[in-house]
C-alpha cells in the first residue's frame, strides 16, 4: 500500500466513524474513488482492499448506531427490494463455492459478501431521504469532474497519474489508434460507464438553482470520461440516460412505449437471418469495438443453457474465441451463480423499475416526479450499460449507492404520500404551501423525506 494512499484511509476511516451520519457519505465515497482498487492490505490469503476497509469500517458505525440509539436503520424499514439483494448476493456467492468446492473459493466469496452486502447496507444507512440523495450526487460530481480532468491528461500525457499510487496501468492501452484511458479504474469500459450513468442525475442537480455551477461541473466531468474511454459501452449508457430524459413528456405513454419494443423486437427476430440478439453486432459508436464478441457471448450463453444453470459455468472460455471475457453483466451472473442467481439479479432490475414506476405516478403533477423520473433513466442507463461491461471494481459501489436511493426514495414516498379518490396526490399529514418557490404544489412542513435542499 502506497504511504499516501494509507494516510487518506485511516483519515477516512475516522471520519467515517465520528462525522454524523448525513455527513459520513462523503470520505467513505471520495475514498472509494480516488483510491485504486489493487491498493490492498495482504494477510496470508486474505486480500483487504481499501474499499473493503472503508466497507467494515461504516459497518462498525452501523452496528454501533444500532445497539446505541435504537433507531430505524434504513428509511422504510426493510423493503422488497433489501431481500432481492440480499438472495443475490448469497445465491451468487453460494453457488461459486459448491462450484468449485476450494477453500479460496471460499475466502473470494466471503470477500465479495463484505463488499456486496457491507457495501450496500452502509448505504442504506448512509443515504435516507432527498436531502442525502443531493448530497451524495453533489460528492459525484466532484469526483467526476476531478476524474475527467486527471483521464484527459492521461489522454494527452500518456500517463496516468492514479498509476503513480499503484493497482493501475501507468500507461493507458490503445486500441485501433485510439487512447483508452481509465483513471482509477480497473478497465477503461468501466471508467466510461461510470460516467455515462451519471448524467441524469446531475441535470436533476441542475434544476436546484443553487447547484448549477456544480452540475455543469460534473456534466463536463461524466461526459470527459465517456469521450476518453473510447469505448462504445459508455457511449450507449450515455445515449439510453438522455433518451429516458427526452421521453419525460411522454411519461403517462411508457406503457404504450414498452409494448413497441417488445413488438419493434418481435419483428426484427421475424426479418433477421441472425438471432434477434445480434442486434449488439452492429453497436460500434466510436470505431473498432468488440460487438460482435458481445453479441456471440449472448448467443453462445443461450447454446450452453445446460452447462451453467445449475451453480455456473467453471469452462466458459472453451465455448469459442474469446468467450472467457465476460463482458455482459447478465451473462456474468448466470455464468457466476446459476439460473438462481441470473433470476435474481433480473427480478432485483425489474423491482427497482416498478418501484420507480409507481412511486412516479404517486408523485404525479409534483415537483418530486423529475427527481423520480431521472433515477428511472439512471436505472436504463445501467441496464444499457450492462450488455457490453461487467462491473467488478470501484463501480460497484455506484450500483450499490443508486439501490440504495432508490430503496431509501420510493419506501418513504410511500409512507408519506397516499394516493386520493378526488384529485392528485394527498399528503397524510400537515400542508405546507411552497408554491413561491416556484415549485408549485404543496409539501408537508417537517417531512424528512424532502427537506429543503
Amino acid at each position: 500500500m502506497h504511504p499516501l494512499v494509507l494516510a487518506v484511509m485511516l483519515v477516512a476511516i475516522l471520519l467515517v466513524l465520528v462525522l454524523p451520519r448525513k455527513r459520513a457519505v462523503v470520505p467513505f465515497l471520495l475514498s472509494v474513488f480516488f483510491v485504486p482498487l489493487g491498493q490492498q492490505v495482504v494477510f496470508g490469503s486474505l486480500h483487504f482492499f481499501v474499499l473493503r476497509i472503508i466497507i467494515l469500517a461504516g459497518c462498525c458505525r452501523l452496528i454501533a448506531s444500532h445497539y446505541c440509539s435504537g433507531d430505524e436503520l434504513f428509511a422504510g424499514g426493510f423493503t422488497a427490494l433489501d431481500k432481492i439483494f440480499i438472495g443475490w448476493a448469497i445465491s451468487r456467492a453460494m453457488c461459486f463455492v459448491l462450484l468449485y468446492q476450494e477453500t479460496s473459493a471460499l475466502i473470494n466469496q466471503f470477500g465479495l459478501l463484505i463488499d456486496a452486502l457491507g457495501g450496500y447496507f452502509v448505504l442504506r444507512y448512509l443515504i435516507r431521504d432527498i436531502e442525502d440523495t443531493g448530497l451524495t450526487v453533489k460528492v459525484l460530481a466532484t469526483v467526476a469532474f476531478t476524474l475527467g480532468l486527471c483521464m484527459t491528461y492521461e489522454h494527452f500525457g500518456n500517463h496516468n497519474l492514479f498509476g503513480i499510487l499503484g493497482g493501475v496501468g501507468e500507461i493507458p492501452a490503445v486500441r485501433e489508434g485510439k487512447i483508452r484511458c481509465q483513471g482509477v479504474f480497473q478497465h477503461a469500459i468501466i471508467a466510461g460507464v461510470f460516467g455515462g450513468t451519471l448524467v441524469p442525475m446531475f441535470l436533476w442537480l441542475w434544476k436546484n438553482q443553487s447547484r448549477k455551477l456544480l452540475a455543469v461541473m460534473g456534466i463536463a466531468g461524466a461526459v470527459t470520461m465517456v469521450l476518453m474511454s473510447a469505448s462504445s459501452t459508455p457511449v450507449l449508457a450515455l445515449l439510453a440516460g438522455s433518451i429516458g430524459l427526452v421521453l419525460w413528456p411522454l411519461r403517462a405513454r411508457m406503457r404504450s412505449i414498452r409494448w413497441g419494443i417488445v413488438l419493434s423486437l418481435v419483428v426484427l427476430a421475424l426479418v433477421m437471418k441472425a438471432p434477434v440478439w445480434f442486434v449488439i453486432a452492429h453497436v460500434d459508436l466510436v470505431g473498432g469495438s468488440s460487438g460482435y464478441q458481445r453479441a456471440l457471448l449472448v448467443d453462445q450463453f443461450i447454446r450452453h443453457f445446460s452447462d451453467w444453470w445449475l451453480l455456473g459455468a467453471p469452462n466458459n472460455g472453451d465455448w469459442g474465441w474469446d468467450m472467457w471475457d465476460v463482458q455482459n453483466q447478465f451473462v456474468a451472473e448466470g455464468e457466476v451463480g446459476g439460473l438462481m442467481t441470473f433470476g435474481l439479479f433480473i427480478a432485483l432490475v425489474c423491482n427497482v423499475f416498478s418501484r420507480l414506476g409507481k412511486t412516479r405516478q404517486l408523485m404525479a403533477g409534483r415537483y418530486e416526479e423529475w427527481f423520480i423520473w431521472t433515477l428511472g433513466a439512471v436505472m436504463f442507463a445501467h441496464v444499457a450499460a450492462f450488455f457490453g461491461a461487467n462491473y467488478f471494481d470501484q463501480i460497484r459501489i455506484w450500483w450499490y449507492a443508486f439501490l440504495a436511493i432508490v430503496a431509501a426514495v420510493t419506501a418513504s414516498a410511500a409512507d408519506v404520500f397516499v394516493p386520493s379518490t378526488s384529485g392528485p396526490v394527498q399528503y397524510t399529514g400537515s400542508e405546507l404551501d411552497f408554491s413561491t418557490a416556484g415549485l408549485g404544489g404543496h409539501r408537508p412542513a417537517a417531512d424528512p423525506m424532502f427537506p429543503s435542499f
